[in-house]
């Protein structure tokens, strides 16, 4: 076959119906190699073809009569030498950094090293076996896709409540989604996943990593897998394990098809991608793509020894963001995931590592500069994880306008005042109202704050109110992984329990967490399975867990299905009272002449606050008024123009509180929730301003003003 001279771009293979364009970036690289394999079985390519042309460093050639489903990977000819940043080895094969799907997942082997395992030069030696067959390979997709009328649902950020999803654990045990389908894209698209998330009330799924990833070898050799995907290796393609059919294109038609059918059900569909670092590790690791095109270019190198990596994120590289094409690749995979798979946003994990320059974070680096103008992705939905492992790395409020943050700072807080932890208040007022002190100096609003008590990371709701230590002795680290969460929560017993008064209470702090969180300003984020009260049975750092520890189950008794009906009736609350999805931030002062502030903070007397009783370590019982007048006529939910002013009462004390009603108000407060009642929805009560409501140690509630 005559390999023609083609374009350099695009990058990657690009099928035209009659042929594919082949482009691959490499600086110093010295000739490149396509390789064509026949089938993901075949041990050695079929047909090694040299690349005939360069042009700006981007190698390229048209191969005419090349079908879609081609499986290819690259040979790159270039200097071995570790110690000037140079680990070319054309023995072995690299994946195609652009590659679209994937042909051929990994096959782990000694040869897919580019030095020697075990030589006592490590690796400054250099491994001369060949890998092809065990080397992961690209396939050529066509991508012809008939979206009819798919349309961005386009929710505003603050009517916007997220779950973030992991697309296996979602369905793999789920008795009503079909079998076949089970833990893919085709299951999270069922008619059964899509009735949950809709029942349930949420916005947007927040979807754990889909890019292609690898599984470690050392989790490989324990029997574990990297779960959580946080290990990227082809930032284009679809992850095929997550597929249920068995090829590289047919997985991308599944992958779209999950979105079409998520965005007609209203959903949007926000993917967790890891632009950080790749899955080829430190200097030790791996030859599996970018370290082979050109390890010099593609990551960040020790300037005092480029035999080693810059590490910020803990996985051994980082990407080099300096360099433009690096840049460009990123970029490029943003675009595509939302012009071609229609994806509405991402969120970007440890997002400070992409704003590294030189060795500070800068905000107005050149990654947010070129998102800030771009047509596309300035339109989507930006969250960004605020923090890395490297100096400095903790950036919670210092993103850019037109960026949303996860707010640790607010699980924090949630957290420490639910554990009675002293002088939280003045702390805990400020991020219910959106943490102005972090997003409003830079003209961001509320919604900039994405609230969260739980995530993947750490504790599932469950287990954060069940247990005070972490129990990860699955992962084989001898508990030694993850973070302690120091919980400390003094029920006097720690995991499963058959003691029905702490049993109650565990179910009532769920309830505490939840409803907090969905009455705070700011966008919320509910881990998935937490509504039906999903256990990892105290392990706080699942990531390698792809069995029934991570998976979801949707065997639901009545207490979880209690927590399950809870947590959509809260969700369904917040949808209709605007005054909870504030556009602005509250400003504590009279409404327009009224008599009342947009917000106001009550201690048990039923007074405000004062400075000494805000740094109070005895007060753990706390009340805010929230006027339905702050509401614009403008900002109003278009769909309901619901008005109301609400009170909600705080007692973290394990003992009961009396808590006077303020006074001034001529009408009636009615009792609507009640998380410590029997019936959390159905209380029946109704109070005048200055009366005293008992609330419950350890709960919330929440009344409505009725003039």
């Amino acid at each position: 076959m005559k390999i023609k001279t083609g374009r350099p771009y695009p990058l990657g293979a690009t099928f035209d119906g009659g042929g594919v364009n082949f482009a691959i970036f490499s600086e110093h690289a010295t000739k490149v190699e396509l390789c064509l394999f026949d089938s993901p079985e075949t041990t050695q390519e079929t047909q090694r073809i040299q690349l005939p042309e360069q042009t700006d460093m981007i190698w390229h050639g048209y191969l005419p009569g090349t079908h879609a489903r081609q499986l290819y990977g690259y040979r790159i000819h270039g200097p071995y030498r570790p110690e000037e940043g140079h680990r070319f080895n054309s023995h072995k094969i690299v994946l195609d950094p652009y590659a679209k799907a994937i042909g051929r997942m990994i096959r782990w082997s000694d040869e897919m090293f580019g030095y020697r395992l075990g030589d006592a030069a490590e690796d400054l030696s250099f491994d001369d076996r060949d890998n092809a067959a065990f080397a992961p390979l690209a396939v050529v997709i066509d991508p012809a896709f008939t979206w009819g009328d798919d349309r961005p649902p386009n929710t505003p950020w603050h009517e916007t409540v997220i779950y973030e999803v992991h697309v296996k654990g979602f369905t793999k045990r789920h008795p009503n989604v079909e079998e076949s389908v089970r833990g893919t894209y085709a299951g999270l698209a069922s008619e059964t996943s899509i009735r949950h998330l809709t029942e349930l009330g949420i916005t947007a799924v927040e979807i754990m990593p889909v890019h292609h990833h690898v599984d470690d070898r050392y989790l490989v050799d324990k029997g574990l897998s990297n779960y959580w995907g946080y290990n990227t290796l082809a930032f284009f393609a679809p992850e095929l394990r997550y597929a249920s059919v068995t090829s590289g294109p047919q997985c991308v038609r599944e992958f779209k098809r999950m979105v079409h059918r998520l965005h007609s059900a209203g959903i949007e569909v926000i993917l967790d991608v890891v632009y950080n670092h790749t899955a080829e590790g430190n200097h030790l690791g791996p030859t599996l793509s970018l370290r082979g095109i050109d390890n010099a270019s593609y990551y960040r190198l020790s300037p005092d020894d480029l035999r080693l990596y810059t590490d910020y994120t803990g996985c051994g590289n980082t990407l080099n963001m300096t360099h433009p094409r690096v840049l460009q690749l990123i970029m490029d995979s943003l675009r595509y995931w939302v012009t071609e798979m229609h994806v509405d946003g991402f969120r970007f994990d440890l997002a400070a590592t992409l704003a590294r320059e030189l060795h500070e974070v800068d905000r107005l680096g050149a990654f947010f500069d070129i998102i800030h103008q771009d047509p596309v992705l300035s339109q989507v939905k930006l969250v960004a994880e605020p923090w890395d492992l490297g100096e400095g790395g903790y950036q919670v409020g210092n993103f850019p306008v037109g960026w949303t943050e996860w707010n640790g700072k607010y699980r924090d807080t949630v957290r420490k005042y639910w554990k009675v932890d002293t002088d939280v208040l003045s702390e805990l007022a400020t991020r219910l109202c959106g943490s102005s002190d972090l997003y409003e100096h830079n003209g961001r609003r509320p919604y900039a704050s994405i609230n969260f008590v739980t995530c993947h990371d750490g504790f599932t709701l469950h287990d954060v109110v069940s247990y005070n230590e972490k129990h990860n002795e699955e992962n084989q680290q001898e508990n030694l992984d993850g973070y302690d969460e120091n919980l400390s929560w003094n029920y006097g017993v720690e995991g499963p329990t058959d003691d029905p008064e702490i049993m109650d209470l565990r179910e009532r702090q769920k309830r505490n967490f939840l409803a907090m969180l969905l009455l705070s300003q700011g966008v919320p984020m509910i881990t998935g399975g937490d509504e039906i009260g999903r256990t990892q049975n105290g392990n706080n750092n699942a990531y390698c867990q792809d069995n029934e520890i991570s998976w979801y189950d949707w065997n639901l008794d009545e207490k979880r299905t209690a927590l399950l009906e809870f947590t959509c009736r809260m969700i369904d609350f917040r949808r209709n009272h605007p005054v909870l999805m504030n556009r602005k931030f509250f400003q504590g002062r009279p409404i327009r002449g009224a008599d009342i502030k947009d917000i106001a903070w009550f201690s048990p007397a039923g007074r405000e606050m004062t400075d000494e009783e805000w740094s109070s370590s005895e007060i753990c019982t706390l009340g805010f008024q929230l006027s339905g007048e702050s509401i614009d006529a403008h900002e109003q939910n278009e769909e309901n123009d619901t008005n109301d002013t609400l009170l909600v009462l705080l007692n973290a004390e394990a003992k009961q509180v009396e808590f006077r009603l303020p006074e001034g108000m001529d009408g009636r407060w009615e009792l609507l929730m009640d998380t410590n009642a029997s019936e959390q929805w159905s209380v029946s009560a109704t109070f005048s301003s200055g009366d005293a409501v008992e609330i419950a140690g350890r709960a919330l509630m929440v009344l409505r003003y009725e003039a």
